[in-house]
């Protein structure tokens, strides 16, 4: 079963962390990578520019039209994401639960749809 993995977290607080606790969780970041793909369960994943790069676009009465930022105002962003393949949710959380966000923000988990491949 795959999983997306979300990773949300305020940036604001984020950018107000001292740089060598930035340095550690990134550190831990690369580490539950690393497990991952070391164990096979790494599917993909990365993360996100901040929110004011993102653009949102939505198609109304056959007209495109785009606004600069995320599509809601929220006190957490969506920040990185994992793709997992493991065997239940369970083990997705036990993954989640590793990931520094889980501890400065929150992990969302959401099952793939898995359609067949043309």
């Amino acid at each position: 079963m795959q999983y997306l993995l979300m990773l949300h977290y305020d940036e604001k607080a984020w950018a107000a962390l001292p740089a060598d606790t930035k340095g550690t969780l990134m550190g831990e970041f690369l580490q539950v990578t690393a497990d991952l793909k070391k164990s096979g369960q790494f599917v993909a994943g990365d993360g996100l520019q901040p929110t004011h790069t993102a653009t949102t676009v939505r198609v109304r009465d056959g007209k495109t039209a785009t606004t600069d930022g995320p599509f809601a105002e929220t006190r957490e962003q969506l920040g990185g994401y994992y793709i997992i393949d493991v065997p239940n949710l369970d083990d997705a959380i036990k993954i989640a639960a590793r990931i520094p966000s889980a501890r400065v923000g929150g992990v969302e988990i959401r099952p793939l749809q898995m359609y067949p491949k043309t």
